[in-house]
């Protein structure tokens, strides 16, 4: 399983978990939060992989990048020498690397796209911490005024009860509801739709290395020899 696709079930669990604890919303507000905070750190140790793959991807389409044109510029001062054996062999050098380089960018461009996902969704469990953070307080309030509206109505007469208790039955029907919607809008945050054109791209691409001899009559052209 993918590391994104293991997170976003982490994620996704916690909140079932959370409905599925929901006789006790003051204890599941806490556990919740802890259950995040875990998350999140492994979240970002990931995420910090991720991204350091990327950095080291891109590093080797820049070197790959440095020794093509190096070889081109050698190429191009063995013609101006009039050495087109040395030029011949500087060519071949840089096509092959070339060849190199287009692998080298389609693992960037992977590598690129997953610490972009990463990141959105460490930053998306990040918010949604602190959001939790801020809104506990009000949160375990209302539980409070809840469960002592809820002893008042004990003590009433039996119709009270019964209206106590719908409005208790309502009143978690609404966080179930709300606790639902955040769980779709997690899942349809983390997981985007993949680009086909994009992952045959690579499969369809045109080969643009040229031969040696064609390369080497269109150099020498270029340099009028």
């Amino acid at each position: 399983m993918s590391v994104l696709a293991r997170f976003s079930k982490i994620i996704s669990a916690n909140v079932n978990s959370m409905i599925d604890r929901m006789e006790d919303p003051e204890k599941m507000i806490d556990q919740y939060l802890r259950d995040m905070m875990e998350d999140l750190a492994e979240v970002k140790e990931s995420t910090a992989g991720v991204m350091a793959e990327e950095t080291r991807s891109k590093r080797a389409v820049d070197e790959n990048e440095a020794e093509v044109n190096k070889y081109q510029q050698l190429a191009k001062k063995a013609l101006e020498a009039g050495n087109e054996d040395d030029a011949r062999v500087f060519l071949s050098k840089k096509q092959e690397l070339e060849n190199v380089g287009a692998g080298l960018s389609t693992a960037y461009a992977s590598a690129h796209e997953n610490a972009a996902k990463m990141r959105q969704m460490h930053d998306k469990l990040a918010s949604d911490i602190e959001t939790l953070r801020n809104r506990r307080a009000m949160i375990k309030g209302k539980i409070s005024v809840a469960e002592a509206q809820g002893k008042i109505n004990e003590a009433t007469q039996s119709v009270s009860k019964s209206q106590g208790a719908m409005s208790s039955f309502e009143r978690m029907e609404e966080k179930a509801n709300r606790m639902l919607d955040e769980a779709n809008a997690m899942s349809e945050l983390n997981s985007e739709p993949i680009d086909k054109a994009k992952d045959l791209e690579a499969k369809y691409a045109s080969q643009t290395t040229a031969s040696v001899e064609d390369e080497l009559a269109r150099m020498k052209s270029d340099l009028g020899l």
